[in-house]
């Protein structure tokens, strides 16, 4: 993994919006909505369950997979073909914290033990990231000789999720937290897909470079021609060669990244707006925020506010 990519990948950043250990015993069926800006992630820890998505073939899912659905799509659980199902969100839960919840659920008959995740990136990282990764993304743990490392977490989840000790919702979140990151990395070593777009420009010795320093410094004052010295091309060159790998022009990409950078920063800081605006390369408060509304459809008060 070239250090462009490893840099980009080092600033990923999860939160949970939900975390549920499932003990479901067959016949069971759940219905998932469609999750916006999320991800999901499912471990299945003991038993097995049908996964189900509109415009795919069913997915067996064996104890000790993992399989994240970056794209927050719908889906279905089932215990079986046919079972009926019921909406996640209508099913009685046990809440132990904000985010955190035990769901007991099915007809008594065998039974499968699942944890399942609802994160988002909140990251411009993680946005363009999300956008490259496929519909389903599965690993297989338990039976994998060369996947130590999901073997080793895949057991310790399960190995807490039997009987939920001190400290025991803190450490099934984190692990959770690291199988997502741990799943995108398996996938950017051996898809041929994470060899196209913005990650191939990341790869990419002299639009990687350029693709480096906005990351670490969006609110610089940068034109294209300072970002071609950066990348060693010529203006021309360089202009080419970020829209051929980028799939949109230099600048066009770093004003998206302004924003989405900008949103972020939002959600964790009382920074007052004018030096938002000054942080991320705008002159003014007022031109930030028509940048803002323009990208977003909302102001970027009313964006903190919620």
């Amino acid at each position: 993994m070239t250090d462009m990519l490893g840099e980009a990948l080092h600033q990923l950043r999860l939160s949970g919006t939900l975390y549920c250990r499932a003990d479901l015993t067959a016949p069971w069926g759940i219905a998932v909505p469609p999750l916006p800006g999320c991800l999901a992630l499912v471990v299945v820890t003991a038993g097995s369950a049908r996964l189900e998505i509109d415009g795919s073939e069913p997915r067996h899912l064996a104890a000790g997979s993992l399989t994240l659905l970056p794209h927050g799509t719908p889906h279905v659980f089932r215990s079986g073909p046919d079972v009926p199902t019921e909406p996640l969100f209508d099913l009685p839960v046990e809440m132990l914290s904000d985010c955190y919840e035990l769901l007991s659920h099915g007809g008594g008959g065998e039974r499968t033990q699942v944890t399942y995740g609802v994160l988002r990136f909140d990251t411009a990282t993680g946005d363009r990231l999300t956008r490259q990764l496929p519909p389903v993304l599965h690993l297989d743990g338990w039976d994998a000789d060369d996947s130590g490392w999901l073997n080793s977490t895949l057991r310790l989840i399960a190995r807490e999720a039997q009987e939920l000790r001190p400290g025991g919702e803190t450490v099934l979140t984190r692990l959770a937290d690291v199988l997502v990151i741990q799943a995108i990395r398996a996938w950017l070593a051996d898809a041929p897909e994470a060899r196209q777009g913005w990650l191939a420009a990341l790869r990419d010795e002299q639009v990687g470079r350029a693709l480096a320093a906005i990351h670490r410094a969006p609110g610089r004052d940068w034109s294209l021609v300072s970002l071609a010295r950066e990348a060693g091309m010529s203006r021309s060159a360089f202009a080419e060669r970020f829209t051929a790998l980028v799939g949109e022009p230099a600048m066009r990409y770093l004003g998206d990244w302004r924003m989405q950078s900008a949103r972020t920063h939002l959600g964790a800081s009382d920074e007052p707006l004018s030096a938002v605006a000054h942080r991320f390369g705008y002159r003014s408060e007022a031109a930030f925020g028509r940048a803002f509304k323009r990208a977003f459809g909302v102001s970027p008060g009313s964006t903190r506010a919620g």
